[in-house]
């Protein structure tokens, strides 16, 4: 399976992989750390020349990859797992410099990958005999649908693009990686250690503008997108899937809320879940998003909210001790920073944070709770992707649960209670497609993953996972002419 090729270099020569080669372009950009506003390397900026070339390569390498026995793909699979491993560390700095989260998580990142590679590896569509009598049997099989477009996003670029890559060369489908322009770098050195694993066209990597997405999913070549990003962006992406009746899965928005019984241990919940809602400076798709306390004890959770809040250090993430980045990227910031601005002229009670030190270097966002917002108001309704969280009180079951679900987003939500039964009964009445009870934002390689209402179309991961990057076959074999 492909060639060792030479060393690998993690920290130069950023560059595309178009079947097997790395390729530069003749324009390049590049991405900012946004921990201290200054440049990072130089990536390519692939025309429509480029992505002609990769799908050309793409289908091509699918006719053979398509029929490499499952155990071979496997191997390969295997062998990007390991290697990634062995470059924990590089990754992990580079990630923290490309994306701002703190080393210790952008190692924690490193190895989600690599287990769910494994995990994923450890899993395999078999035929499955549906019916067989003296006259016929049929066969449920599953066949590859062809080449894929993984489109990731900037919040974990290493994590979701080995959740895009293990599933789609498993079951025997090409893929071309297109990472979000902010965090382009990781994306690049994954696809180019991958080539020491996998023939040539099986996994590429294309950098660009924001013009790149639109070509990709346009271009008549490929046949499933599995898009990762926000609800918006979506909404273009099966919009432009559609003129060629492309395969989609998307993984978009969320809005999750926390709704927390009065039964807890309220200052081990409240550092739990505050901690839930800031973690990589709330810029998860799942991340607690809508705090729910019971009445009863919402001061004393507040308060302990406060004071967890205002123990977080902040700052580059190689400094020792930290826990909260910056936001990645400058769009965001501003974005995050018109809730701030919403404080005085919505009258919002803010119980810690609030005001933004914009004297330093880099995109950082003081952590901030919003104390008892209106229930329409945008910090309730909207996704900040931001540390910025509302806390809410509640007193009835039914509704808390109707004010969790009202929303137009469905991807996670968690329940909070020492009484099992009442935890049970509320997250099985939660809109979701991934509720958890006493954690949240957990998820598992194994279990299918996706949103929703306007959280997502289909899922990711699993068995169930990755049949969505197959065709399905019905096999009808009559015994006798």
């Amino acid at each position: 399976m492909g060639s060792a090729g030479p060393q690998f270099d993690v920290w130069s020569n950023y560059l595309n992989t178009i079947d097997g080669k790395q390729v530069g372009t003749e324009k390049t950009r590049h991405g900012i750390n946004p921990a201290t506003g200054k440049p990072n390397p130089e990536v390519p900026v692939a025309t429509a020349k480029d992505v002609d070339a990769a799908v050309e390569a793409g289908k091509r390498a699918f006719v053979t990859w398509s029929k490499t026995s499952w155990d071979e793909r496997r191997k390969a699979v295997a062998g990007l797992a390991d290697a990634l491993e062995k470059h924990t560390n590089d990754f992990a700095k580079l990630l923290t410099q490309e994306q701002g989260k703190p080393i210790q998580f952008a190692q924690g990142e490193v190895g989600a990958g690599v287990m769910w590679l494994r995990a994923f590896n450890k899993l395999e569509l078999q035929e499955e005999v549906i019916q067989e009598d003296d006259d016929k049997k049929i066969i449920q099989r599953y066949t590859p649908l062809g080449l894929v477009v993984g489109i990731v996003p900037w919040n974990f670029p290493i994590h979701l693009a080995c959740g895009k890559i293990g599933p789609s060369v498993l079951t025997g489908n090409p893929i071309i990686i297109k990472p979000s322009p902010f965090t382009p770098y990781c994306d690049l050195k994954i696809v180019e250690l991958a080539q020491q694993f996998f023939p040539p066209g099986v996994v590429q990597a294309l950098s660009g503008g924001d013009d790149l997405g639109p070509m990709l999913t346009a271009h008549p070549g490929p046949d499933k997108i599995s898009f990762t990003g926000s609800t918006v962006t979506g909404k273009k992406v099966m919009e432009s899937a559609a003129k060629t009746l492309k395969r989609v899965t998307l993984e978009l928005g969320g809005n999750d809320p926390a709704i927390v019984c009065a039964n807890v241990d309220v200052a081990a919940a409240a550092q739990k879940v505050t901690s839930l809602a800031f973690m990589n400076s709330g810029q998860i798709c799942l991340a607690v998003k809508r705090i729910y306390v019971h009445e009863s004890i919402y001061e004393q959770f507040r308060d302990e909210a406060v004071k967890f809040a205002k123990s977080i250090k902040s700052g580059e993430g190689n400094e020792e001790g930290v826990f909260l980045g910056p936001v990645q990227n400058s769009m965001q910031f501003e974005k995050v920073k018109t809730f701030f601005s919403d404080i005085e002229k919505e009258k919002w009670n803010v119980a810690v944070g609030g005001k933004n030190d914009d004297s330093k270097p880099g995109y950082f966002i003081t952590p901030t709770i919003i104390d008892k917002p209106a229930e329409d108001s945008r910090i309730v309704t909207e996704e900040p992707f931001g540390p910025i969280v509302p806390l809410l009180t509640w007193k009835d079951e039914d509704d808390v649960i109707a004010r969790a679900n009202n929303t137009k987003m469905g991807l996670g939500a968690s329940v909070w209670s020492n009484d099992l039964d009442q935890a049970g009964r509320i997250a099985r009445q939660l809109e979701a497609g991934s509720v958890w009870v006493n954690t949240h934002l957990e998820p598992d390689p194994n279990a299918p993953f996706g949103g929703h209402k306007e959280s997502g179309i289909g899922f990711e991961w699993s068995i169930g996972g990755l049949k969505a990057f197959c065709n399905v076959q019905s096999l009808f074999l009559k015994k006798k002419v």
